[in-house]
């Protein structure tokens, strides 16, 4: 499932939002060679004394490493003939960093200028705040999507680092677009995206129920309004349930639970009046979800049709008959650092998914081949 078999991507990113652009073309086939700092690398790789952190892990398979410092004259030249025959280029530094680095798009273009230049920062090229430092926090907080995560009991950011990986793939699917553009016209673009863009984008709903109804969304608006739960079972395993607005669900729910006299009671009998006091069915639900095992309350919930599963842990979730089915675990050797389990890209074409994963790179593990390469190149 090598889609992008023929496409060579020069990735000079750091953290997440690059090297996560760079996986998704890399997980669609590219060829993606990651550059890196020689002696240290991308600074994602530092884990207690080694340079293969699961951080590290997560946002580079499928590529490889070569370590060059673009400062240096003889490493210049290498980088320099990888982008002459790359189709796209993506770093994530701040807005003029990669100037510095003689890696900016104008000294690229003049290389290479039907190449697509993907430049990612934390709130865009230009403007009063181009300079501030952003992560994934920041920018969750920025979008507005922060406070709808924001537990409103004892608030603090959980979660994971949506934001960068948002940003991510948003940048991957921008490259695509151009690349498609490209077979059509022959010209390169440059494509510019921040993670205050990406994140207001993917937090577009509260925007629209701000500007269409003046609502401010918090984060109970949307759990509250599709009737959404999670309770804790007796064996302390948690289940999640979403009823939407079909009544059969509500009713199956009432089924399930042995609960039906509910539906006489007046908060409850209407979608409007469950909305209103969906407190109050927490409260009633909980300690009848913890009468019963999680197995048992999935049988009972789908032999009612409630849409329902159960709250898995990362142990949990690829243990479950349907992603066992899928085949969504896979896993590789490395020669040097063992086995490698990760997931597989969501996509199957004509039938079939990508199952074959490449492990994560050590610092310049390519760097022989590639040379190699380019020399080759240079003599044909």
């Amino acid at each position: 499932m090598q889609i992008l078999k023929n496409i060579r991507v020069i990735e000079l990113g750091t953290y997440i939002t690059g090297p996560a652009a760079g996986m998704h073309l890399a997980d669609l086939g590219a060829d993606v060679i990651k550059v890196e700092r020689p002696g240290s690398g991308d600074p994602f790789r530092a884990f207690k004394g080694g340079l293969y952190s699961p951080h590290y892990q997560t946002y580079n398979r499928n590529k490889r490493s070569i370590a060059l410092d673009t400062k240096d004259e003889d490493d210049l030249k290498v980088f320099n003939e990888l982008i002459a025959g790359a189709d796209v280029f993506i770093q994530n530094f701040r807005p003029g960093v990669a100037d510095k680095l003689n890696v900016g798009e104008d000294t690229l273009r003049a290389i290479n200028p039907k190449i697509i230049y993907c430049a990612i920062s934390g709130f865009g090229q230009s403007g009063p705040a181009k300079d501030r430092p952003a992560y994934d926090t920041v920018a969750q907080a920025a979008s507005g999507f922060l406070r709808l995560v924001t537990p409103p009991e004892n608030p603090r950011v959980i979660g994971p680092a949506i934001a960068d990986a948002i940003t991510g793939q948003y940048a991957a699917m921008g490259i695509l677009a151009a690349l498609l553009e490209r077979h059509d016209t022959g010209t390169g673009r440059r494509l510019d995206i921040s993670m205050l863009e990406a994140m207001t984008h993917f937090n577009l709903d509260s925007f629209t129920h701000y500007f269409s109804m003046g609502e401010v969304m918090g984060p109970l608006s949307r759990p509250v309004v599709s009737q959404s739960y999670t309770f804790e079972c007796a064996d302390g395993k948690w289940i999640a349930i979403h009823l939407s607005s079909p009544t059969k669900f509500w009713e199956g729910l009432l089924e399930a639970t042995g609960k039906q006299e509910l539906n006489e009671d007046p908060r409850f009998n209407e979608r409007l009046s469950r909305i209103e006091h969906q407190d109050d069915l927490i409260e009633i639900f909980t300690p009848v979800f913890k009468s019963e095992s999680r197995d048992v309350w999935c049988e009972r919930l789908l032999a009612n049709e409630v849409p329902h599963s159960p709250a898995y842990d990362s142990d949990e979730a690829l243990e479950d008959p349907q992603a066992k089915h899928l085949g969504i675990e896979v896993s590789a050797t490395h020669a040097e650092m063992g086995e490698f389990r990760t997931v597989r890209p969501p996509y199957s074409f004509d039938g079939e998914a990508a199952k074959t994963v490449l492990p994560p790179p050590t610092l310049d593990e390519h760097g022989a081949q590639i040379r190699q390469e380019l020399a080759q190149r240079k003599a044909g």
